[in-house]
Formats: structure tokens, C-alpha cells, sequence
């Protein structure tokens, strides 16, 4: 089983074409779950029109209780998903984000939070495996 995790927002974002010898951190694309899996985690886990998978290389997951290394790439990658995401959507608009196995996305989820993306300190929050975090501009 693999990590998925899933998006949501009120606009349209490009789909990155996936290349081999690419360098880009993550991509915005189908990598682990079909359609199926993308129609579940829409009615069971987001209040958006647009959702979309996202590949981190394990997915993003933070929690005290988990490898420090893999804590820290799950940082790293939520903190480019801020980047990204501050250029597509406008002041007081919000995405989410969900991640789970792949296959359990119509599963009841465990949590829900709400942060500002930039008035948190990435070391001081969780964000486990079927938690839905909105993320405020």
C-alpha cells in the first residue's frame, strides 16, 4: 500500500507532465490513485470542486511519533506546496489537503484542522494520515 495525498481547492491548477529526468519536487498528477480512488476522497473528504493527487515520494504526513527523516521531507514538501499553491490562490480563498492509503479514501476521517499558511510554525503541528488540514491564505 502506498501514502496518497490529495488536494482540494476552488480553482483549476495545471497538471504537470511527468518527465523521468526531472528535478521538480512533486507533481501535480494522477501518481497512486485512479479515478476511483480521486471520486471517493472528492465525496467522502473535501468541500472543493477541483481535486487532485499530488506525489511527494511518500506523501505528506507529519507526526512526533514518526522517522525524523521522513518528518523533515514531508515538511520540506508541504512548505513547496505553499509556494506553489500562494501563486494560484487569491488572499482569504483556502485549499486542503488529505492523505491516506490508497484505497481508504472513503474512510472515515480521524481530524480536521484549520491553519494560516503563513502564521504556523511547521515544527509545532501534526498533520497524520486521514486528517483534513484547510490552509488559509
Amino acid at each position: 500500500m502506498s501514502l496518497a495525498t490529495y488536494i482540494g481547492c476552488n480553482i483549476e491548477l495545471p497538471i504537470n507532465d511527468v518527465d523521468e529526468g526531472s528535478d521538480e519536487f512533486f507533481y501535480i498528477y494522477g501518481y497512486f490513485a485512479d479515478e476511483l480512488n480521486l471520486l471517493n476522497v472528492k465525496n467522502h473528504q473535501f468541500n472543493t470542486p477541483y481535486i487532485y493527487e499530488i506525489s511527494g515520494n511518500l506523501g505528506i504526513e507529519i507526526s512526533l511519533y514518526m522517522n525524523p527523516k521522513r518528518r523533515a521531507k514531508s515538511q520540506k514538501n508541504l512548505m513547496k506546496l505553499f509556494e506553489i499553491m500562494d501563486t494560484y490562490i487569491s488572499n482569504d480563498d483556502f485549499f486542503e489537503l488529505y492523505s491516506c492509503w490508497v484505497g481508504e479514501e472513503a474512510r472515515e476521517r480521524k481530524g480536521e484542522i484549520t491553519l494560516h499558511i503563513n502564521n504556523f510554525d511547521i515544527d509545532q503541528i501534526e498533520i497524520p494520515e486521514q486528517t483534513l488540514v484547510r490552509f488559509v491564505k
